[in-house]
């Protein structure tokens, strides 16, 4: 005879356990985990970029310009510059114009040296999109910056326009640490603070990357 189910009788109940659950859970865990990680790769990778094809490019250009003329580049107008002579300093000049006829990109071309690459229209310019700042236009400058650190002036590539959380991570691949005030790669100015604001809350600041020449 066929059973009839009546009233009393409980239907099986369909549902997770929580072994289920936990199981689930670790998996979501895992996959938001691998998202998050996924993301500060591409950062990172965004951030070294930077650092190798536009940064480290320019200060060698710098570098082998010297090396290969004994002068500044922008030093003067015979260096690319803008002053009528030459002094041993950069004429503080904006990468915005590097394009010049007879500018910074003109000049390292003159003495057989290539023009770093870039992503914009001026080859001393890059735009980047920081984490916090959304994409921003930054300018590099070839300026004589005073150090209020350390009192004295120096040659130095100047970064207008950055990203907070890219100037964190380059000041870590160049000095090793995140210290606005010391090392090579600093805040501009240096005496703004003795460490590095919350690139939540100050989304973009000027930077320097101090050079030894001559």
């Amino acid at each position: 005879m066929r059973r009839i189910l009546g009233e009393g009788t409980k239907r099986p109940q369909a549902g997770f356990t929580l072994i289920e659950m936990a199981i689930v859970l670790i998996i979501i865990g895992i996959i938001i985990g691998a998202v998050v990680k996924g993301k500060d790769l591409v950062q990172s990778a965004k951030q070294k970029r930077f650092y190798t094809k536009f940064l480290k490019q320019w200060e060698l250009s710098v570098l082998n310009y010297y090396d290969r003329t004994g002068n500044v580049l922008g030093d003067g107008v015979v260096n690319g510059g803008t002053s009528a002579t030459k002094d041993g300093r950069f004429d503080n000049i904006s990468g915005a114009n590097f394009g010049g006829a007879n500018g910074i990109d003109a000049t390292l071309k003159r003495v057989g040296l290539t023009v770093p690459v870039t992503n914009t229209s001026n080859s001393g310019q890059y735009t980047y999109k920081g984490q916090f700042s959304g994409t921003q236009t930054i300018t590099l400058w070839l300026y004589y910056l005073y150090s209020h650190t350390d009192g004295r002036y120096s040659n130095a590539l100047y970064l207008t326009n950055i990203p907070t959380d890219l100037a964190i991570a380059l000041d870590t691949i160049v000095d090793g640490e995140a210290d606005p005030t010391a090392g090579s790669f600093r805040r501009y100015p240096d005496n703004a603070g003795s460490t590095w604001p919350d690139a939540s809350a100050t989304s973009v600041l000027n930077a320097q990357l101090i050079l030894t020449v001559p």
